[in-house]
C-alpha cells in the first residue's frame, strides 16, 4: 500500500499518517523529518540544505525527491504513508513514487486558522498561517486535481477527534 495524506497544515495529516503506518505497518515518510536530519549532516549537502533552510526558503524537487527515494529503498518498499510528498505538481514530474490512494482531509480555512492559533507556537502567526493557506491552495490543490482525474483521491471529512477522523480514513481505504 502506498498511500499519501494531503490537507492545509493543521488539518491533522502527520498525525493520521502515523496512525495509518502503525496500524498497517508501513513506513512512515516525512519531508520534514528528512530534509532537517539532512541539515544536520556535515556534507556538502547537508550544508546546502541547511543554508536553505535558514534562508526560509523550500528545498528543491530534486533534492526532495533524492531524500524521498532514499528513505523508500531503505526501509519503504514492502509499503509507505507520507504526509509530504508529493505536494505539487513539479515533484510528481520530478519523482513519481506510484502513490495508490490519496486521502485529502478536508477542513476550512477558518478551522485550520483556530487549531494554529491556538498551539501557541512563536511561527504561527495569522498572517502566517494566512500564507502557508494560500501556498497551500496554490501549490497543492492542483496536485488534488491530478489525483482525483486517475480515481486515486478521496476526500474525508478531516473535523472531529483524532479517533474519529481515523475511523472515516479506515473507512476510505
Amino acid at each position: 500500500m502506498q498511500l499519501l495524506l494531503l490537507g492545509p497544515q493543521g488539518s491533522g495529516k502527520s498525525t493520521q499518517a502515523k496512525l495509518l503506518a502503525e496500524k498497517h505497518n508501513l513506513c512512515f515518510i516525512s519531508i520534514g523529518d528528512l530534509v532537517r536530519e539532512k541539515s544536520l549532516e556535515d556534507s556538502e549537502e547537508g550544508k546546502r540544505v541547511r543554508e536553505i533552510m535558514e534562508r526560509g526558503e523550500l528545498v528543491d524537487d530534486e533534492t526532495v525527491a533524492n531524500l524521498f527515494r532514499e528513505k523508500l529503498e531503505k526501509g519503504g518498499k514492502s509499503g509507505f504513508v507520507t504526509d509530504s510528498y508529493p505536494r505539487r505538481i513539479s515533484q510528481v514530474e520530478t519523482y513519481d513514487p506510484g502513490i495508490e490512494k490519496v486521502i485529502d482531509l478536508e477542513i476550512p480555512d477558518e478551522e485550520v486558522l483556530r487549531r494554529l492559533l491556538s498551539r501557541g507556537r512563536v511561527d504561527d502567526t495569522k498572517e502566517a498561517i494566512e500564507k502557508r493557506l494560500e501556498i497551500y491552495h496554490n501549490e497543492t490543490k492542483p496536485l488534488l486535481d491530478y489525483y482525483r482525474e486517475q480515481g486515486k483521491l478521496v476526500e474525508v471529512d478531516g473535523a472531529g477527534s483524532i479517533e474519529q477522523v481515523f475511523q472515516k480514513v479506515e473507512e476510505k481505504i
